[in-house]
């Protein structure tokens, strides 16, 4: 059985990408229904991943509105707009009497894709966007109760999660982290312990999976050539739940990993986005399609819909 997983915005603030599906409104609703009903009719499970992109956002995408942070550090990369990629909007510092209403956010997102039909959702924490600012103290210089100390700079992350949960239940959510990631300008002064007390923090909500960024991958990238999976390996050491690892594998890797027990996991995002039979290629150990880099970050169907599954691959050879 596969299971399928898709990314929403959950506000127009939380905007970034171009052309990116949202979960913010009730008229989106109906559109992911024919989605999840044509997953299940195929017999898998599909996870809608909610995330909020704070500071990485223009304000193009979010109706002239300026983009949010948890402090207003400079985000001085670009992203991708109806004219390519252009320089990010500066983001503003939320107020805390605005916190709430981002927790209340992600709770509607994960009530929209509960009617939407689908089996559970994955709060997104990595890759530099909102939650993750908040967590790491690069992005995060507030002296607030959601700054200073990792119990504050985790609070946003786990109220988050807290209100996910109140909607699935236990068993029903997942969490995405990325250890020691530099995608995006982040950086944290102390990332293991950084981490390691958000992952024992999350123990206590019996979630599905806790998912895990290798930080020899950065956005897109290949992994850092010689340096193996560590932030997997240091999670693993306070988090009692399934992990999932992701960052640039390759068949033998994940095997590797998932057997020596640091891992119960490995997601593929580079590989799938070529290959729409993966599993099916690695368990039989057949060829994989290249993927095309230059269609990761928008575009059209091109390096995305248009790749043959194997069977049908050879038939056209």
């Amino acid at each position: 059985m596969e299971e399928d997983q898709f990314s929403h915005y959950l506000s127009i603030l939380g905007r970034g990408y171009l052309g990116a599906p949202g979960i913010y409104d009730d008229a989106q609703i109906a559109g992911w229904k024919k989605v999840t009903n044509a997953v299940h009719a195929k017999g898998g499970k599909i996870f809608l991943q909610i995330w909020h992109v704070g500071r990485q956002s223009h304000v193009e995408m979010t109706k002239g509105r300026q983009p949010v942070a948890p402090s207003a550090v400079p985000f001085e990369q670009v992203v991708f707009t109806k004219d390519g990629w252009t320089p990010a909007s500066p983001a503003r510092a939320l107020d805390i009497s605005e916190m709430p209403g981002i927790v209340e956010e992600f709770r509607r997102g994960a009530e929209r894709s509960k009617q939407a039909g689908f089996d559970g959702v994955e709060v997104h924490g990595a890759n530099g966007y909102l939650l993750d600012q908040f967590l790491q103290d690069g992005s995060n210089k507030r002296t607030d109760a959601y700054g200073g100390s990792v119990e504050n700079r985790a609070r946003l992350l786990l109220d988050v999660t807290d209100a996910a949960v109140s909607v699935w239940g236990k068993n029903r959510v997942g969490v995405r982290l990325g250890p020691g990631g530099r995608w995006a300008s982040m950086s944290d002064s102390n990332p293991e312990a950084t981490f390691g007390y958000a992952a024992d923090q999350l123990n206590k909500f019996d979630l599905s999976y806790l998912h895990i960024i290798e930080p020899r991958i950065v956005g897109g990238e290949a992994p850092v050539e010689g340096k193996p999976p560590i932030a997997a390996a240091q999670i693993r050491k306070v988090y009692n739940g399934r992990i999932i690892a992701a960052g640039g594998f390759e068949r033998e890797g994940a095997e590797q990993i998932v057997d020596s027990g640091t891992v119960d996991m490995v997601a593929f995002g580079r590989h799938f986005s070529a290959n729409p039979d993966l599993p099916y290629r690695l368990k039989n150990n057949l060829p994989l399609n290249k993927y095309d880099r230059d269609s990761f970050w928008g575009g059209d169907n091109r390096g995305y819909t248009d790749f043959a599954r194997y069977e049908k691959a050879l038939e056209e050879a």
